[in-house]
């Protein structure tokens, strides 16, 4: 027999340690955000636990809330909630609730009811924003439509700091997702149905700790860098209200938006654009509107519709109401001076549809992949240069898609969660649950939320569902 030198024997045994330990930490998991990271790729790099295998055996469990989750959920595992150790979901609804549900049984651990819920509810005040947690697990990050962003504690949901990020809750809606970077939470101000005047578009950075709000970016009057009072400014709009909110690169901080209609004059008014601002939203980096904005404008055809999409290199790819996917050689949109057109290649959305949704970012085999999902159909491209090349499509609506261990799941908001081989675009699954609007799934930990309802039935109640491999 072979014997190894003590050295070389003792690097395997640690070797085989270390992938052990690997092989463990993979097998958990958490989502703590829209959109898995700061990117909002939707698309998680690490193992989720189901796979195709597993979809026939997955067995679906109706939560009963109180409210309706016309967004997504969050996921934590392994948290401390009133003394034990749990896996636990955490959304909040259309009126400010937000609530801890256990992703084993489906219970209820806790629910924050914000002081404006009796004032609130059945009417047109809505948000449809999904919560961010703090990395240290202790603590999420939730909006209501009274325009407050609280600190809850995961353990009890005890309110730990609260801060407005509005001077008028009344026009200004928190519909986009919550963002959590380098210690602060960022959250973006639109307006709702209706677009009624005064109302502005704006950034809005908070310190994770204390809950002091750092700094404002407004997207009309943007020379003032301070919360307004939207009747103050000349301008009102600009909505940023995009699926996935401000999206963050990773590597630098820094903030990329996309604004709804409103004014453009590559000055102060930042209508119909997509803009680059430091990551503390004081100084902007880069921007971007096409040669038609008055038209967007006047036609209600909202360039930021949707967020941006960070392709990946030097690329951006923005969507809007006017059923186009914009392709961004972001180095010439660099700088302050203002670009009016001047994008790299543009293709149709699926169906040639409104984009409302967030496209999946997929790196594959040193591939770029996008998906897009309307209310036309799914598509898939690659990034070839500048330019979307088709991989796939077909013409079955979805929300915001999630992609996890080769599978994309899109929910039709007719009703029916559908899982597709992400590559081939071959329907493996057709999950049956409940109508709904914005919903978007997540998949994690070998379990699938999905939250049902549309915010604007104004309803107090609602479902979440929660499927789980064979093994939970």
């Amino acid at each position: 027999m072979t014997r190894l030198a003590p050295r070389v024997a003792a690097s395997r045994v640690f070797a085989a340690i270390a992938i052990a330990w690997s092989a463990l930490a993979a097998a958990h998991a958490d989502w703590p955000m829209f959109g898995w990271n700061v990117e909002r790729s939707s698309a998680p790099e690490v193992p989720m636990g189901i796979a195709e295998g597993d979809l026939p055996a997955l067995q679906r469990q109706q939560v009963r809330i109180d409210g309706t989750v016309d967004a997504s959920a969050i996921y934590l595992h392994g948290v401390t909630v009133a003394g034990a150790t749990h896996d636990v979901f955490f959304v909040t609804t259309t009126y400010g609730k937000t609530i801890a549900i256990d992703a084993d049984r489906g219970t209820v651990l806790w629910e924050f009811t914000p002081p404006s819920y009796e004032r609130v509810k059945g009417t047109y005040r809505i948000t449809n924003a999904t919560p961010v947690a703090d990395p240290g697990g202790e603590a999420i990050y939730a909006a209501s439509p009274d325009g407050v962003i609280r600190r809850l504690a995961v353990a009890d949901g005890r309110v730990e700091w609260s801060t407005s990020i509005t001077r008028l809750p009344e026009r200004e809606k928190i519909a986009s997702p919550l963002a959590f970077f380098g210690g602060r939470v960022i959250a973006t101000t639109g307006g709702y149905i209706g677009d009624r005047s005064p109302y502005q578009g704006h950034v809005a950075i908070l310190d994770a700790k204390s809950g002091a709000l750092l700094h404002v970016w407004n997207a009309l009057c943007s020379n003032r860098h301070e919360l307004i009072d939207p009747s103050t400014c000349a301008e009102s709009g600009a909505a940023i209200w995009g699926r996935a909110g401000a999206v963050i690169d990773a590597r630098t901080g820094n903030l990329f938006v996309a604004t709804g209609n409103a004014r453009w004059n590559g000055a102060e008014h930042w209508g119909d654009a997509v803009l680059e601002l430091d990551r503390d939203a004081m100084n902007m980096l880069g921007n971007y509107t096409p040669t038609n904005t008055e038209e967007l404008d006047a036609t209600d055809e909202d360039l930021g519709s949707s967020s941006p999409v960070l392709a990946g290199g030097a690329y951006v790819v923005q969507g809007g109401k006017d059923g186009m996917l914009r392709v961004l050689d972001w180095r010439r949109m660099a700088g302050t001076v203002a670009h009016r057109g001047g994008e790299s290649s543009r293709v149709r959305t699926p169906g040639a549809a409104r984009l409302f949704t967030a496209p999946v970012v997929w790196h594959r085999a040193g591939a770029i992949w996008i998906v897009v999902a309307t209310s036309g159909g799914t598509s898939a491209w690659t990034l070839d240069g500048d330019t979307l090349r088709p991989q796939w499509q077909n013409a079955r609506a979805g929300t915001s898609p999630v992609l996890a261990d080769d599978l994309l799941y899109v929910y039709d908001p007719g009703g029916g969660l559908r899982v597709y081989g992400a590559e081939s675009g071959r329907l493996l699954a057709d999950l049956e649950c409940g109508s709904g609007h914005w919903n978007s799934p997540i998949v994690v930990d070998g379990r699938i939320a999905l939250p049902e309802g549309n915010a604007n039935d104004h309803a107090t109640s609602g479902v979440l569902d929660i499927w789980r491999a064979a093994r939970h």
